[in-house]
Parts: structure tokens; C-alpha cells; sequence
């Protein structure tokens, strides 16, 4: 492969290889780009750059959640805490298809805890800063129709996510017009990383990014630092994320129409892709199915072939996962997991149970087809599982909407069963109780640091 190419191009050569000519231009290229760097640092954005990158040296910290003993600047909290969200693909999604909360509330949280003491930043702010966020990336991915489908070349939250935390910070930030401008041109030039690195462990590294990047964007444009004022406008802009970039201008502000009041998002019961969670609703009613006409066991060896109707969606199209971020992002998996164990977990998801002999046995009876009506779009896509017994008898189920999607969402107490599980896996019931009851007040709570 090219990238094989690269490799071991990158890692053979030594100094030997180079030249006299390549020794003397490299070493003029040196010098002149050291002269320029140290004139340089008495240019207006070296300034500005500088001033911003104080705070790393400075005593302002946030915290790194679930660590009591662990502080760091609250730019690199929002990177720490981004991936922690991100890290097992057990965060929300929204349709047009994004990561929505992991790209903001990392970036609001660190931002806040930073505040002097005087400057106290209120539940009732940090709501506002956040649901800006969120607005502002549901906006721009209304902007593309091509954005409607699962995406296939930039991962959503790498680019309207970092828009996202920026709008969010610069709401935070108190930021004037001209400056909010600017926080989301900064923030343009950091945006977009491609879905090549989905399934991997680089994967959790766009969300921290995201929150990570529309922090310092909105710091950076706080000192002054200027960017296109038109970045959302231009086809150079945002726009070269997407081939039908269409931007419209927002509603207006009397009696603002919030995106999160027209569609909710959806809320995984398990971590992995999205799409996944139509897959397991069907394999569960397959197998419950199964099991019912063999006395509660499911009949592995009677089972001929496995046909899950997906759309076409290449990245989840893994047969033969090998580590976690594979199985979470493969129909194969999921539904072969679920109709071993009746339903999928956290704990699916562990190695043991990704090599067990049945897995893989189940797997390499496991076929997708892409019906031409299955659209790839989380507003209208399904999931039929098939299993064929030796006999000749097939057992069906599809599943058009599973238990979790905007449109299907979780109870409150499922909600809240999901949380103090997850919580309570790192922090004391004491703790998990007082977010819980926190988060259900953040409106009233005078200083959210207390979060």
C-alpha cells in the first residue's frame, strides 16, 4: 500500500542517505526560518497566541472527571474529558448525524471551573453556553443535504462539533459579535478529520479534539485573533466539508425556534454505533424466537445462515471484528452477540467475549444485503435479522425504530438506571446521587463548578 510505502520509507532512511546539496539547502532553509520565527515574535497574533498560552503556565486548572487527585488546564481537560465521552461510542447521537454533547459540555465544564472566584458562572449559564452549542451544530448540518445520510468521508463531530464547543465557549466567554465571528473562524481552521480512523482507538481523539479546539478557538479570538468573516458563507469555508454546502440564514431571536425542541437526540443502551441498535433490537426478537421453540437454549448447531437487511454503510460493515472499537462498529458482531445472549452491554464488548468459539462461529454464518430502500440515515433506515435453521425454517423480525431513538426515547428511569451504572463504576453512590441531583436542578445551582 501507499501507507506501507510510507512506513518504511519513514523508518529506513538514516543520514546517510542524505546529500552534500540536501545538507546545505536544508541547513539555509534552518537559518532563514529561524530568523523569520524570532522577527516573528513581535508580530500582533504572535502577541495575542502568547498572551492565550499563558494560562498553561498559570494556576487555573479543571478537573478531570471522576479524579479527585487530578487537575489540568482546562484546555487540556476538555481534550481529557472529550475522549472519555467519546471512548466507547456510548454517547448521543442527533440526526443529521453527529456526537453532539461530547463536542460541548467537556469544553463548557473546564471553561467554567476556570472563571476567577469572583465571576461565578451559574447552572442557568452553563445551560445557555451549551444548548448554544448544540444549536449551532444542529444549524450547520442543515445546511447540507448530504449530511442527512451516515456520513462517509469527515466525522460529523470533528467538524460542526468544534463550531459547536467554539459557539458554546464564546457564549460562555461573554464574547462581543465581532469576536463570536471570529471564535468560529478559528475554530473552521480546525475542524474536519476523516472517517478512515472510525474503529480505531483514534476514533475517541475527534470528540476530545473537538471540545478541545472550539475552547482555544474561542480564547484565542477573546485576545483579539482574527479570522474570515464569512467563514460560514463561502464554499472555502465550512462548505468544503460537504459537495452541496447551502447555508441559510438563522431564525430570529424573538421567540428563537431551538432544534433540540423540534427533534430530540437518541441515547445509546449499549456502546457502539447507532446503527448497531436496530440490529440488536431485531437479532433480541429473533432469538427470544428461537429459544422459545427450543427449550430456551438457542440452537446454535441447527443454525444454517444468519441475513441482516442493512443499509450500505462501509465502516460497520466489519465481518470479523478483532478488538473492541471493531465489534462496536459492526452489524456482524452486534447482531451475532445478541442472538447468543439475548441482548448487548458494556461487557459484550470485553475480549473474551469478542473471541469466544460460538461468536465466531455465528459470524461466519452472517451475511449483510443492503435492500435499495434502506436509505443510510439514522431518520429512516431498519434492520431485518434472518435466521435460517438447518430444517428449512427462517425465523424474522425487523426492526424500524429501536428503544433509545429520538423518536422512541428512554424513560426517565432508564435514563437515570444508565447513568448510576455508568457513574458508579468510578465514583461513590454519595457522588453519583449528588450529579444526578444536580444536573436535575442546574437552572437554580448558583455556581455549577460544583459539577
Amino acid at each position: 500500500t501507499i501507507t506501507g510505502n510510507f512506513a518504511n520509507v519513514i523508518h529506513g532512511l538514516n543520514a546517510n542517505h542524505l546529500t552534500d546539496q540536501v545538507i546545505q539547502r536544508s541547513k539555509r532553509m534552518i537559518l532563514d526560518t529561524l530568523g523569520v520565527g524570532l522577527l516573528g515574535t513581535s508580530t500582533e497574533v504572535c502577541h495575542k497566541v502568547t498572551q492565550y498560552s499563558k494560562i498553561y503556565s498559570s494556576d487555573i486548572s479543571s478537573t478531570i472527571w471522576g479524579h479527585l487527585d487530578f487537575r489540568l488546564p482546562p484546555l487540556y481537560a476538555a481534550f481529557v474529558n472529550g475522549v472519555a465521552v467519546h471512548s466507547m461510542d456510548f454517547d448521543d447521537t442527533w440526526h443529521p448525524a453527529t456526537h453532539p454533547s461530547g463536542a460541548v459540555l467537556p469544553a463548557v465544564i473546564a471553561l467554567s471551573e476556570a472563571f476567577p472566584q469572583k465571576e461565578k458562572i451559574s447552572g442557568l449559564d452553563l445551560l445557555l453556553a451549551f444548548n448554544v452549542g448544540i444549536e449551532v451544530q444542529g444549524r450547520l448540518l442543515r445546511f447540507s443535504s448530504e449530511a442527512r445520510n451516515i456520513p462517509k468521508r469527515f466525522h460529523p463531530p470533528t467538524v460542526v462539533g468544534t463550531m459547536g464547543s467554539a459557539a458554546a465557549c464564546a457564549k460562555l466567554l461573554g464574547l462581543d459579535q465581532l469576536k463570536c465571528k471570529n471564535a468560529l473562524a478559528i475554530a473552521a481552521s480546525y475542524a474536519g478529520a476523516p472517517l478512515a480512523n472510525a474503529a480505531t482507538q483514534t476514533k475517541p481523539l475527534h470528540v476530545g479534539n473537538a471540545a478541545k479546539h472550539g475552547l482555544e478557538a474561542a480564547c484565542l479570538a477573546s485576545q483579539g485573533l482574527q479570522g474570515s468573516k464569512q467563514i460560514l458563507d463561502m464554499e472555502s469555508g465550512i462548505g468544503a466539508f460537504y459537495t452541496d454546502y447551502n447555508p441559510q440564514t438563522l431564525p430570529t431571536l424573538q421567540s428563537y425556534p431551538w432544534l433540540l425542541d423540534q427533534q430530540d437526540v437518541a441515547i445509546k443502551r449499549f456502546p457502539a454505533h447507532l446503527g448497531t441498535h436496530w440490529v440488536a433490537d431485531a437479532a433480541s426478537s429473533v432469538r427470544q424466537k428461537l429459544v422459545e421453540s427450543h427449550e430456551n437454549l438457542l440452537p446454535l448447531d441447527k443454525i444454517e445462515k444468519v441475513i441482516l437487511k442493512v443499509p450500505e454503510v462501509k465502516y460497520v460493515n466489519r465481518p470479523s471484528p478483532t478488538s473492541e472499537h471493531e465489534a462496536r462498529h459492526s452489524f456482524q458482531f452486534v447482531a451475532c452477540s445478541t442472538l447468543l445472549d439475548g441482548s448487548m452491554s458494556v461487557q459484550s464488548f470485553a475480549s473474551e467475549n469478542i473471541h469466544r468459539p460460538a461468536l465466531q462461529e455465528l459470524l461466519r454464518k452472517t451475511q449483510l444485503e443492503h435492500p435499495a430502500d434502506n436509505t443510510p440515515s439514522f431518520e429512516s433506515l431498519y434492520c431485518e435479522v434472518s435466521v435460517t435453521l438447518r430444517d428449512g425454517n427462517t425465523i424474522s423480525n425487523r426492526c424500524e425504530m429501536f428503544y433509545g431513538h429520538w423518536r422512541k426515547p428512554l424513560k426517565k428511569e432508564d435514563l437515570e438506571k444508565k447513568f448510576q451504572s455508568n457513574a458508579s463504576s468510578v465514583l461513590p453512590a454519595e457522588a453519583t446521587e449528588g450529579i444526578l441531583e444536580t444536573v436535575y436542578n442546574l437552572e437554580k445551582v448558583e455556581d455549577c463548578s460544583v459539577l
